[in-house]
């Protein structure tokens, strides 16, 4: 593990790979963290791709301001970029989940020139996201979980009683089969002091529900949804399409829940090496 200093802030990040391979930035979820790619990292190294996994801002302990205001997506965009100059890195292939998709496609949209390629898994393209919301009943009701993870006692709550009802959200059959070492992999992480509290900031910030757009995005893209998944309709996964100009793909899995990289981590490997050229 690496520390990176970005302005005030340091994250943990793991680099691994070849050192001369083209750069790809994995960027993780809720509520995961760097380990999310464990399985996916090592399938890419042997086709000479140079991994980088942060722990993102909230997660990684030095890296965590207090306000929630410093969770806006700029910012978060923001750490991104700087961990890339920081390790003197131009532009990479950038591969998110779950909200690390959204950062995704935040810079790609935005930053086009430091995005070679993205890979998007589960989350949509922001702008097709609102407009579910607005016209689409199932999304809705997909989404209803955003206001229960922006209110003010929700760290409390998933803490109490020794973390059952954060064990319940890994276990519950709607997120996912994940193995016990992956459960307890991230109980490690959210039950350590002032992650979990951190780590909600992202919804406290009101991203997902602000009516600002994004744009369209220019870059080679996949976009990878499960038919399972919990928190992303059909309709949303479709008006994906309408937002991307340059190349796109998209992948539609079956029996599939909202935690591909973990589940299926060989079929996300796959769609970042086949989104790469490496494939």
């Amino acid at each position: 593990m690496t520390r990176i200093p970005v302005e005030d802030l340091v994250f943990d990040v793991d680099v691994a790979g070849p050192e001369d391979g083209e750069p790809v930035l994995l960027l993780h979820g809720f509520p995961h963290n760097r380990l999310s790619w464990s399985e996916v990292s090592p399938v890419l190294h042997p086709a000479g791709l140079r991994t980088i996994a942060p722990d993102q801002r909230g997660y990684s302990p030095d890296a965590r301001p207090a306000e929630t205001g410093a969770y806006a997506l700029r910012e978060l965009a923001g750490d991104a970029l700087g961990i890339l100059s920081a390790l003197d890195i131009e532009s990479a292939h950038v591969v998110g989940h779950d909200w690390g998709a959204v950062v995704g496609w935040y810079l790609a949209a935005r930053t086009p020139e430091r995005v070679r390629s993205l890979t998007a898994v589960a989350f949509p393209h922001l702008d097709a996201y609102r407009y579910a919301l607005r016209v689409d009943p199932e999304q809705r009701e997909h989404s209803g979980y955003i206001e229960a993870l922006s209110a003010e006692n929700t760290a409390a709550d998933f803490l109490a009683d020794g973390a059952a009802r954060l064990e319940a959200w890994y276990r519950q059959p709607g997120a996912g089969v994940l193995s016990e070492e992956q459960i307890r992999r991230y109980l490690r992480t959210h039950t350590a002091p002032g992650t979990l509290r951190a780590a909600l900031r992202w919804y406290g910030a009101g991203t997902l529900l602000s009516d600002e757009p994004l744009g369209p995005v220019t870059v080679p893209t996949t976009y990878v949804w499960s038919e399972r998944d919990p928190a992303v309709g059909a309709f949303a996964s479709e008006q994906t399409a309408h937002h991307v100009t340059g190349d796109y793909r998209s992948v539609r899995l079956a029996g599939v829940s909202h935690w591909q990289p973990q589940q299926f981590p060989e079929t996300v490997a796959a769609e970042i090496l086949r989104r790469v050229g490496r494939g």
